[in-house]
């Protein structure tokens, strides 16, 4: 299996997440459990993925507070013997998160911005003024340099954070992915599977179009069949 490819596993809860790790079976290795599912059984379905069925976990938590309580609780999360955890890309709130993740097998990964944003939601936002893949592309160099192990970012700016001298030996990974004719959703920054890892990523994230599917396994197995030829 090409860990590659993570699922994004966006479904209400954890039996509902488990039943859809089953229909994908072998066709995927890396699943991706988010804020949705956190009421919902989500650490318990990430520990179950993990010891039982041997898959590789991504913990998309996004965790953002001052760094004492950030330490703390990847400090709690690093107990799972999990694989990915995100926290906002700032660079004090990295650094706390490195110190929780200690020795343990957790990565930390550095939020730039979000895939599902574009520049009229940064003004909103009042983030600094300026080009969209500049502001990613800085905010990745800072968090590198406060010790992040990757980051996120959409593929359309990966090519540029793989070409900056902080990022050798880190993980890119991209969400906003989505195969040639799906439906965009509310991701705006958005490239094929093939486009996201030619531009550099070493990962990247899909869930709607597999999850919302006919068949996901058979989904899944496109994607890989996709990857296989980069």
């Amino acid at each position: 299996m090409d860990d590659r490819l993570i699922v994004a596993l966006d479904v209400p809860n954890a039996l509902a997440g488990l039943e859809l790790a089953q229909k994908i079976g072998d066709a995927a290795s890396f699943y991706k459990i988010g804020l949705g599912m956190l009421t919902g059984g989500g650490l318990a379905l990430a520990n179950e993925l993990k010891q039982e069925h041997g898959k590789r976990i991504f913990l998309d938590m996004k965790f953002f507070d001052i760094g004492a309580t950030v330490e703390a609780a990847v400090r709690g999360i690093a107990q799972y013997d999990l694989d990915f955890l995100t926290v906002h890309g700032d660079p004090h709130v990295v650094r706390a998160a490195k110190q929780g993740a200690g020795s343990s097998g957790l990565r930390i990964l550095a939020v730039t911005i979000l895939t599902s944003l574009d520049r009229a939601d940064l003004d909103a936002g009042l983030i600094v003024p300026g080009d969209l893949a500049e502001i990613v592309t800085t905010r990745a160099a800072r968090a590198f340099e406060a010790g992040a192990d990757g980051v996120i970012a959409s593929p359309r700016e990966a090519a540029l954070i793989r070409a900056l001298p902080e990022a050798r030996g880190r993980l890119i990974v991209t969400p906003g992915v989505r195969p040639a004719g799906s439906a965009a959703g509310d991701q705006k920054r958005i490239e094929t599977p093939a486009t996201a890892i030619a531009s550099g990523a070493d990962h990247i994230v899909v869930g709607r179009p597999i999850w919302q599917a006919e068949d996901p396994r058979a989904a899944a197995q496109a994607i890989q069949a996709e990857l296989a030829g980069i």
